[in-house]
Order: structure tokens, then sequence, then C-alpha cells
């Protein structure tokens, strides 16, 4: 008697071992070729948002795994829709962010190598840069294989992006698949406990540890992707230690904590520069030192003080800051490990140094808080940022985009808990802010989430305000509206000329009307509460044009000199 088999198209087997998976949402741009997979996932449980560029899509799918630890589906036609999906796919590669990226491509017969047919594009070569691991599906029968060694390579180590592409004859090709190809489960195929540091190196860890004087920690995204947030306070409260969280690892310590001294690396000013000059021992947990943590000297990894570095990804250990004691572990296994073996005595840390930071912190927060009194026209942008942090919601969500434009809401946006605020320092691609919204807002529908961003950056992806419209998604953006590129245009001006800076003329009000949203301008202190009232209360997509004056943050030369390091 022959097995029992089930005919399905490979597209209707790749759906089938995403649900395996645990993928709810796909994101894309729907195109001829890709009719295989959409009429899989509209026959699915699958929830599918069309955007209107494929670089949303793909940054709407880091967003899920930022905000849930959950990998999501982004997809696009073979040729310019690989391009366009390519492009977000750096945010999710160099944030370390898992998600499935699926491409279609000529038939097998034109494709590997192409023919130069329209839309040919070797798209395996164009998504290998920005991409744990990527294969092109040449034989359906091999597609189970290749979707698990995708999730194995995605969810494995420092999480990342894969990607499969799948020519449109594959796609479509139906197949007899034995019963049972697809009630594997995801323990049988990837190892899913996370590793545990080696017992030796937790013991030399502890030992610096147990004596350190001014012992600072700095946790970065691998503490939010463990889930250790629980155990990084609980160490620094342990070690009488200010807490440093990276752009990527936002609410992992309040920011009314006492152990609090800034977040972002650099640009949280003086106070983080202290700590780690003054620092004995350093703890990093799941943090990459990249370049927010750098400084023209380099990586702020002192010669003066020890590290003890805890990633989960081995190229991030010894690299680009030596360490004395490295556990690649898990973040949270790792820590587990570290409080158990630390005795329960007095902290040895100096008392005086956490006070000493803390005054720091409070002497920049002061010094913000003045900037946020000016009454002159156009607005302060700390009069802004400081209005918007005092009016959120508390159980608000917030993306931050732009350059220079995030440093204010930075500082100013209090923050409770992780995964409620979002940056994204790997990449820094502007305008990845209102995709990064809409899928946060699609994934907590009952929350308000506000994008803060610079009005440079809302011009790379405001076309998903009709995204936003049509799948009723309540995101309010705020603009920061100084009508120019403004830290590009001050540093021409430094140099006696500009070319190119001005933004001026834009109404982002009246466009978001036009895209039948919410849309309002502000342009005076006092102005800003009432506004982000009538846009909630609006149940619409609204964008808030406040208009704003350029000035630089007192982080800016901090910010600089990341990009002197080495220079004479």
């Amino acid at each position: 008697m022959a097995d029992a088999t089930e005919r399905l198209t490979v597209a209707q087997a790749l759906v089938r071992l995403l649900r395996a998976e645990d993928v709810r949402n796909a994101y894309g741009v729907v195109g001829g070729k890709l009719a295989p997979l959409l009429q899989a996932i509209a026959g699915s449980s699958i929830r599918y948002t069309g955007v209107r560029h494929e670089a949303s899509a793909s940054m709407m799918a880091a967003a899920e795994f930022a905000a849930t630890g959950r990998v999501a589906l982004a997809f696009g036609e073979m040729g310019p829709g690989g391009l366009n999906l390519a492009s977000g796919a750096g945010v999710a590669y160099a944030n370390r962010l898992a998600a499935l990226f699926v491409t279609t491509n000529q038939h097998r017969a034109a494709a590997y190598p192409h023919l130069g047919m329209f839309m040919d594009l070797d798209t395996r070569a164009v998504f290998a840069p920005v991409t744990k691991w990527n294969a092109v599906v040449h034989d359906g029968r091999r597609l189970p294989e290749l979707v698990r060694t995708a999730f194995r390579e995605a969810l494995g180590g420092a999480p990342g992006p894969v990607h499969l592409d799948i020519p449109q004859d594959v796609l479509a090709q139906p197949l007899d698949w034995p019963t049972g190809t697809f009630d594997v489960a995801p323990s049988r195929s990837r190892a899913v406990h996370p590793p545990r540091p080696a017992a030796a190196a937790v013991d030399e860890a502890a030992r610096l540890l147990r004596t350190a004087r001014r012992p600072p920690v700095v946790v970065g995204g691998g503490g939010v992707a463990g889930e250790a947030a629980d155990q990084v306070r609980a160490l620094a409260a342990r070690l009488g230690a200010p807490v440093v969280p990276t752009q990527m690892a936002l609410g992992v310590v309040a920011s009314d904590s006492p152990h609090f001294i800034g977040h972002g690396g650099i640009i949280a000013g003086e106070p983080v520069r202290l700590a780690f000059e003054g620092a004995d021992v350093v703890l990093a947990v799941g943090c990459r030192y990249s370049s927010w943590m750098w400084d023209a000297q380099g990586a702020l990894a002192r010669p003066g003080h020890a590290l003890v570095n805890v990633n989960v990804d081995a190229s991030a250990l010894g690299s680009p800051a030596l360490h004395t004691v490295a556990l690649q572990a898990d973040a949270r296994a790792a820590l587990d490990d570290l409080l158990a073996a630390l005795d329960d005595g007095v902290p040895a840390a100096d008392p005086g140094w956490l006070a000493s930071l803390r005054a720091a912190r409070a002497a920049h927060v002061a010094r913000l808080a003045e900037m946020a009194r000016d009454t002159a026209m156009p607005m302060h942008p700390a009069v802004l940022a400081s209005e918007l942090g005092a009016a959120l919601p508390a159980d608000a969500l917030a993306v931050y985009d732009g350059g220079h434009t995030t440093f204010w809401s930075n500082d100013l946006t209090p923050v409770q808990a992780r995964r409620t605020r979002f940056h994204e320092p790997g990449m820094s691609h502007l305008g990845f802010g209102l995709p990064y919204a809409l899928a946060v807002q699609r994934l907590h529908p009952g929350r308000p989430v506000v994008l803060i961003t610079g009005d440079g950056s809302f011009g790379f992806t405001l076309q998903e305000l009709d995204t936003a419209r049509r799948e009723r998604l309540p995101v309010v953006t705020v603009v920061h509206d100084n009508a120019s590129w403004g830290i590009i245009r001050e540093g021409q001006r430094k140099q006696d000329f500009e070319l190119g800076t001005s933004l001026a003329g834009t109404d982002y009000a009246a466009v978001a009307r036009g895209f039948g949203c919410h849309g309002e301008t502000v342009e005076r202190p006092g102005e800003l509460a009432p506004a982000l009232a009538r846009a909630f209360a609006s149940g619409l997509p609204a964008v808030i044009d406040a208009r704003v004056r350029f000035v630089p943050h007192p982080a800016t030369p901090a910010f600089g000199s990341m990009n002197r390091y080495g220079s004479v």
C-alpha cells in the first residue's frame, strides 16, 4: 500500500510550514508572479497587510520581531520588488532582528543564470549582504528542509533575517507531500532552549563583579531578545550599579529608576562618559559596542577597566571591545547564573559613585528642561519634545525616526518597560518610523502608538499613510518640522556652503488630510497636548505638523566624535 500523501502547491506548502513556526503576519505588495503565494495566504490564518512600497514591508517585519520576538513574513515580486524589499532588510540585519523575506523570480528555464528578460535579477546575490542566510529554491521538494534551515539560522545565536528566492514555476508547482510533512515541531529542527554560559566563565566573572567598586551595566538589544530585563534590574540592585541601556534596550530599566543614568550610549551625555571613564569593571549584556558606544578614542572600553561581556553571538565577543571575561550565552541564562554565583552580602560598589552619576544625570536633564522653557518662535525642539513626553498616555508605544531629531525625544520621553520605545540605530535608515509604527499598532490594536519623526525622515515613507487609513491603524505622527535637512545644513554652513538642504513649503497636515487621515498644525508652546488629544479622539491615522526651529542637541559633538575614531 502506497504511503498517504497530500497534494499542495509549493506556495501552499510554504504557508503550512510558516504556520508551524507561529508566523502570524505577512507584509508586502501584491504582484502577478506572487499569485500562488497570495492565494495560499488568503486561505490561511496568516494576516496580510498590503503596503505601498516593499521596503515598508520588510521594515514592518523587522518591527514585529522587535516588538514581540516573533518572526514575520515580508515578500516582494521579482526584480524591482526584491530590490525594494532589500532596503528594509538592511534594517533587520543591522539591528539583529529575525524576519523571513520571500521573493519570486523568472521561471527556472530563464533564471540562475538569467537570460536578460524583463525584471531579471540575481535576487539571492542582492540579499546576501543583508541577511544571515539565503537560498534559491530550485526544487520544490526541498522546501521543508530549506524553510527549517531558514528558521534555524534566523533564530540561532544572534537573531537575524533570512531570505528564500522561489522561481515562479516552483512557487506554483503542485506536489504530492507525504503525510506528516508539515507536522514537525520546531524543537525537532532547531534548538529551542537558550545556551547557558560555561561554569568557569561565570565563576571568573562573579569574582570580578563581587569586588567591583565602580561597575556600570550596559545592556543592548540582546538583553531584550533574551528577555533579561528582570535579571538586569536584579543585578544592578545587587551590585549597586548604574545602568545604561542602548537604543535597542530602552525600558529594560525605567527612566525613573535609581540606577538609570541615561540611554543610547554617548548621546545620553556627560553621565555616560563619566561612568565609562570611572569604571573599574563593566558588565555588558547583549551589547555589540556599536558606533553609539564609541567616541574618538574608539569603543567605550578603556584600558583602566575590566570588561565582562555577555553575548550569545560569538562574533560580538572580543571585537571591537577586548574583554576580560566572555560569556557566550543567552542573556537571561547568563545573568541567572551570575546572580546565583554572587553572594548575598553588601555590594562592594562605592555608593557615592552611583550618586555622583545620578547627580550628573539630573544636571543633564535640568539643562534640557531649561531649554524647554524657551519662548522664542519658531518653537525650540526641546519645547516640543518636553510637551510630547508629558502628554503621551501612560500606555503609549513610541517610535523614534530621524537622525538628530530623535535625540531630543530620546531624553525627554519617559519609558517604563521594554518593547515600548523603538529606535533603529543599526542601519539608521531614515523613513523606517511609519512602517515600524504601523506594525506596532497592528500588534497592539488597543494601545496608542505615536511616531516621533523629522520632516526629512517622514518624506521617505509618508505614502504609508494610505496603508494606515486602509488598514485602520490610527498611528499618530508628530513631525519635528524645521523645513530642512537640519543637521546636514548645520554641517554645510560650517564649511561655508549650502546645497539641497531646504524642505520648505510642505504642509504635512494637509498631506495627511489628502490621504483621508486627521491632520493639523501646531506652532506655539502649549498647543501640542490638545492637538494630540484631538488626534487620538479622531480614531484616524493622524499627522501633527509641529513647526520648530533647528537647534543642535547638546549631544551633537559627542555624536560627531564617533566618526573621528583613528583620525589625527
